[in-house]
């Protein structure tokens, strides 16, 4: 029997992350599931598992990005229980929105910190064992906002332009070990931080999209599987803009 891909995603209990999460349990892989804030886990696994028709694994491991050691421990439960891990997705990011004039400096700092230097812990405390493996596939969440900048988002989109510029230079040090690394860059995704805006706000914010409507999760997730699944083995280095054409 062949032996089943491993894929750990960060930030995995709610939005974009579970929709990923479900995409890759559809898929079979085994899934190490990574969650800060204490959720319905016990409804989360019986999902993934109900995605795979109850053919996979699942570890969940509770750990703050932004803490080494606790990245660490969590890879070493990963592999502890599954012997490698195949696919890195970082996806654990934070807003904290504000005009620069208004923004605290915990703000710019806390986003950095979980958005950016998260997904340099996490990368770190994995590539080591893709390495062993001479395989692995990193794809991290990155956001338009990285490339386009946006009023009122400096922290955020520093911290996605960031994690661009750290996975161009990772797939360069990383591609004479098989490991592929990429971003996508989502646009505006209805989940349940644009959920609560105003019909009126959403409608201005479709104007902008050429597609006019927002994406869904599920569209990242779809995105994010082309480029970790075992398919692709000549794309890395590349950011994936999924944004209805937003940034052209």
């Amino acid at each position: 029997m062949e032996e089943r891909r491993v894929a750990l995603i960060t930030g995995a209990s709610r939005g974009i992350g579970k929709k990923v999460a479900e995409k890759f349990a559809k898929e079979g892989y085994n899934l190490v599931i990574n969650y800060v804030a204490e959720s319905n886990l016990e409804k989360i696994e019986q999902e993934l598992k109900n995605a795979s028709n109850n053919q996979i694994e699942i570890l969940f491991v509770k750990a703050d990005v932004t803490d080494f050691t606790a990245c660490e421990n969590m890879v070493k439960k990963a592999i502890e229980k599954f012997g490698k891990i195949d696919v890195l997705v970082n996806n654990a990011g934070i807003t904290k929105d504000n005009l620069i004039m208004r923004m605290k400096e915990e703000d710019f700092d806390k986003v950095i910190q979980v958005n950016l230097k998260g997904t340099f812990n996490v990368s770190k405390t994995v590539i080591p064992y893709m390495m062993k493996k001479r395989y692995g596939k990193i794809v991290s969440i990155a956001s338009v906002v990285g490339i386009s900048g946006n009023a009122g988002q400096c922290n955020y989109a520093a911290s996605k332009a960031g994690i661009i510029g750290f996975t161009k230079s990772i797939a360069k040090e990383l591609a004479s070990r098989n490991i592929l690394a990429n971003c996508i860059a989502p646009g505006f995704i209805a989940t349940d931080m644009t959920a609560v805006l105003s019909d009126d706000v959403k409608e201005k914010i479709n104007e902008q999209i050429p597609l006019k409507k927002m994406g869904t999760p599920e569209e990242v997730a779809n995105a994010v599987y082309f480029l970790a699944n075992e398919e692709n083995t000549y794309i890395t280095g590349q950011v994936l803009n999924v944004d209805g054409g937003m940034i052209m």
